[in-house]
C-alpha cells in the first residue's frame, strides 16, 4: 500500500485504479487496516477530493462496502470456457 499512498499524496491524479485489491484482501496478502488508512487520505484532504479511486475485484470487504459511494457487481451470463475454450494467452492468463 506504500506505492498507493505515495501516488494518493502526490495529488497528480484524478483517477487511481487499485486492481483486484479485494481479492487480494480477500487472500491476505494486503491488510485492511492498511487500505482503509490509505483510503481516508482521500476522505480527510479536501484537496484530494476531486480524485475518483476504483476498487476491483470479488469478494468485497464489509469495511469498504460501507465507504463505497458506488458498488457493482458483474455476473457471467455466457462463458466461451462453458463449451471447450480453453484459456488464451494473453487474454486469460
Amino acid at each position: 500500500m506504500g506505492k498507493a499512498r505515495e501516488i494518493i499524496q502526490s495529488k497528480k491524479y484524478d483517477l487511481i485504479i487499485l486492481d483486484e485489491i479485494n481479492v487480494a484482501l480477500r487472500y491476505k496478502l494486503i491488510n485492511i487496516n492498511d487500505v482503509m488508512d490509505v483510503l481516508n487520505i482521500l476522505i480527510t484532504d479536501n484537496s484530494i477530493l476531486r480524485t475518483d479511486t476504483i476498487l476491483t475485484g470479488r469478494y468485497l470487504h464489509p469495511r469498504l462496502k460501507k465507504i463505497a459511494d458506488l458498488i457493482t457487481e458483474m455476473k457471467e451470463v455466457k462463458h466461451y470456457y462453458n463449451s471447450g475454450t480453453k484459456a488464451r494467452k494473453g487474454i486469460e492468463y
